[in-house]
């Protein structure tokens, strides 16, 4: 499998160097060659498939040639070594629970292929790689812990100042070792900027191997269209699901759709946003107007400017009317969000966190227009990681898993720097960094 820039502007390359650059020079994101097609005999039996062996069986294609077979199935091993239930709320909705892994995020799962294809590609003589990465809330913890300790591999994490949740700022800055923490005095889109100044620096990566975790990156992006398998294979209805995808930087929905195009029953998508409603306006007008990201009670989808939103356009051949054929878009405002998670948690005794609230409402205004219809909300985290703004709503304390709790007592360790790339790129220059 080789990989295009969607800027095309720069060579094709392989799965090994697409991970390892993160994007490609020209500043696009990589796009595979083409899209695997799932055989009628491969839907009739993946039921009975392992995690690993599923999961294993859909990447396979797209890292080819890269590592060997074994390594790739341990590597899925690895990655897919937690649940991912589907439970039903009520009827017609079911939630897919993508929290039962080390950070109670979804994100887990591409950082944690992502960790694994890194550590072994940088293997032998390859020189340390710097992690540089962007987070609105979960991606942060969940690439602080899947790198956490991975030789040659260096971790520096930008998160907007008092916009994440405490959870999930401890989990990102009390690691030390290879992980670093800037907290950026703006908003995730400032983080997100001065990342991408910083792949567009040459200067910068004649010192520093940077490479990205963010969803930019094949090797966190690809893996997420597993999980939609997992959701399948426990699906009992006749009729295939509707997805609702609480959406924020767009990988996670990018990913559902991309498994659609490879043959995956589903009918349809809906792409659930918050007040950043960029894409639910986009699907309105067929025009993309970036905005500027305001912030809401599900910070981890409070996102201006989505990366994935090429690749989604590539997906569908940049055409507006054969995505709103596929994809649906609702905005949910905070006010909604709490409306909802009070309302499942009185009338169905299912907590939802935040984001998994805006996609279940995006699902209840899809079925009152199209009755009949029972779809899938993926539930991103856990609702522990939103407590102060849950237990403001429903009145009563979020369970602490136990896992939890000792990160409760300690101190989180941050530099807190202006929303200014030069200010990054002077830290970035010191050799500061622990290889």
């Amino acid at each position: 499998m080789k990989y295009y820039s969607l800027r095309m502007k720069s060579p094709e390359v392989g799965f090994k160097e697409a991970c390892i650059n993160g994007q490609a020079p020209d500043g696009g994101l990589y796009f595979p060659q083409y899209i695997p097609a799932l055989t009628q005999d491969w839907l009739k039996k993946f039921r009975s498939l392992s995690k690993a062996e599923l999961a294993f069986s859909i990447m396979r294609p797209y890292v080819e040639n890269s590592m060997p077979a074994h390594e790739l199935f341990r590597i899925c091993e690895e990655t897919f070594s937690f649940e991912f239930p589907l439970r039903q709320l009520r009827d017609g909705i079911y939630s897919l629970e993508l929290y039962h892994g080390p950070t109670l995020s979804f994100k887990d799962v591409g950082a944690r292929f992502m960790s694994r294809c890194l550590s072994w590609f940088s293997r032998g003589d390859h020189p340390p790689i710097t992690v540089l990465v962007a987070t609105s809330g979960d991606t942060g913890s969940a690439v602080a812990n899947g790198f956490l300790n991975v030789d040659g591999v260096e971790v520096v994490i930008l998160y907007p100042a008092g916009m994440v949740s405490k959870i999930q700022e401890l989990q990102m800055t009390t690691l030390g070792k290879n992980v670093r923490a800037f907290e950026v005095k703006g908003t995730f889109d400032d983080c997100q900027r001065m990342v991408k100044e910083a792949f567009s620096d040459e200067e910068l990566k004649k010192n520093l191997y940077l490479t990205s975790a963010n969803s930019i990156n094949v090797a966190r992006w690809l893996p997420q269209q597993v999980y939609y398998f997992f959701a399948l294979q426990q699906w009992s209805a006749e009729c295939p699901p509707v997805f609702s995808v609480p959406s924020g930087n767009f990988g996670n929905i990018c990913s559902g759709l991309l498994a659609f195009k490879s043959g995956m029953p589903s009918s349809h998508f809906i792409a659930a946003c918050n007040s950043n409603k960029v894409f639910t306006e986009f699907m309105k007008s067929g025009i993309y107007s970036p905005i500027k990201s305001v912030s809401t009670i599900s910070n981890a989808m409070d996102v201006g400017n989505p990366s994935n939103f090429s690749r989604v356009m590539e997906l569908f051949g940049k055409s507006h009317g054969d995505m709103k054929k596929v994809i649906s878009s609702y905005s949910v405002n905070d006010h909604q969000t709490e409306e909802t998670l009070w309302e499942v948690y009185r009338k169905d005794g299912y907590l939802l966190d935040p984001h998994g609230a805006v996609a279940c409402r995006a699902l209840m205004n899809y079925q009152e227009k199209h009755p009949g219809e029972p779809g899938i909300i993926l539930e991103t985290a856990h609702p522990v990681k939103f407590g102060e703004i849950i237990e403001t709503i429903t009145e009563e304390a979020v369970r602490i898993p136990s896992s939890v709790k000792p990160l409760l007592e300690l101190q989180k360790q941050t530099e807190v720097i202006a929303p200014l790339y030069n200010e990054l790129k002077n830290r970035l220059s010191r050799n500061e960094l622990k290889y």
